[in-house]
């Protein structure tokens, strides 16, 4: 209920000519087209039921995010929501995530350059693991993002100068399968590999 009347209150704020910033600042809406790069490092063996044992491949997925950002009056803090999508996936199931962002490298100690902030994450994706009992599951998941404004060179104002270009390093440490799990017909020998990488066009929507 309290965050439901600080978003309130940050929307309405985001109106106002002159906006105020009590404890969530205006949101930020962004859409960033993202390619993940899967099974980083340590990608598991698995046994099919003919007795054959293979190694997962690195896989390449395309993904939409939605992103809701809140900032806050802290510059070293802010919320995000985001809705993750699968486009060219048809069987493919929504993703949300609600992130806390702890800033150890603002744009401003870089003349607007470069960003990065670590993410503590509540994942909440399809269930991937024999034991779940429900379609989706809560996940703990952490990221490394860090952000390079490739067209800062623009004169302020210019709505290109917002586009960056961001790196994320992402690590889920729970929810994922374990040795012995049984899914889709193949027996993990090793545990899921939680290290995945995104390349991300982040995209400003509003304010801009």
């Amino acid at each position: 209920m309290v965050l439901v009347v600080s978003l309130l209150s940050a929307l309405e704020a985001a109106g106002q000519t002159t906006p105020a910033c009590h404890v969530l600042c205006a949101p930020e809406f962004k859409v960033e087209p993202t390619v993940t790069f899967t099974n980083l490092f340590g990608s598991p063996r698995t046994v099919d039921e003919q007795g054959t044992t293979s190694r997962e491949p690195r896989e390449t997925e395309f993904e939409l995010i939605l992103s809701l950002g809140l900032p806050t009056r802290a510059s070293w803090l802010e919320f995000t929501v985001e809705a993750i999508f699968l486009p060219f996936d048809r069987e493919s199931m929504p993703e949300l995530e609600f992130e806390t962002n702890f800033i150890w490298l603002s744009g401003d100690r870089t003349r607007g350059w470069v960003s990065s902030h670590f993410d503590v994450v509540d994942k909440f994706s399809p269930a991937t693991r024999p034991t779940d009992r429900r379609a989706y599951t809560h996940k703990l998941n952490f990221e490394l993002d860090t952000s390079v404004s490739v067209f800062n060179w623009l004169p302020e104002g210019k709505w290109l100068r917002g586009v960056e270009l961001e790196g994320s390093l992402d690590y889920v440490a729970t929810g994922l399968p374990k040795v012995g799990d049984r899914v889709d017909g193949r027996r993990f020998l090793d545990k899921a590999s939680p290290w995945s990488f995104s390349l991300v066009v982040v995209v400003p929507v509003a304010p801009f």
